[in-house]
């Protein structure tokens, strides 16, 4: 599985459209030319360094094999590979939706990942 964050509304409004597209915080897959993804391992981390303050997250727990569009581990830095789809992701995709609540200070709990 991959797994990617978003939005309360980004996911609806993908629902009634078929495919997800936002690519990462405030960004489009039309801008970025990918959806960032990360696998269980690195969420917390991404949630870290890009989500702090960002409100209530949903959490898409994404099935590579379901995907539409294709996919890639792409080597961000020497060593440090980190999955994208390059299209939508189709929403019969998803194969599971967890709700993620800020903390006071505006950090997350990350629930335990396959």
């Amino acid at each position: 599985m991959i797994y990617h964050l978003s939005t309360p509304a980004e996911w609806a409004e993908a629902q009634p459209a078929g495919d997800y597209t936002s690519s990462s915080r405030d960004r489009t897959l039309a801008e970025e030319g990918f959806i960032h993804c990360s696998r269980a391992d690195q969420v917390a981390g991404v949630l870290e360094r890009y989500y702090v303050g960002a409100g209530p997250l949903l959490l898409l727990t994404v099935d590579p094999e379901l995907l539409t569009s294709p996919w890639q581990d792409d080597e961000i830095a020497p060593g440090v590979f980190y999955p994208h789809v390059y299209g939508p992701i189709n929403v019969a995709a998803v194969v599971a939706v967890t709700p993620l609540a800020p903390a006071p200070d505006g950090s997350y709990e990350v629930p335990v990942l396959d």
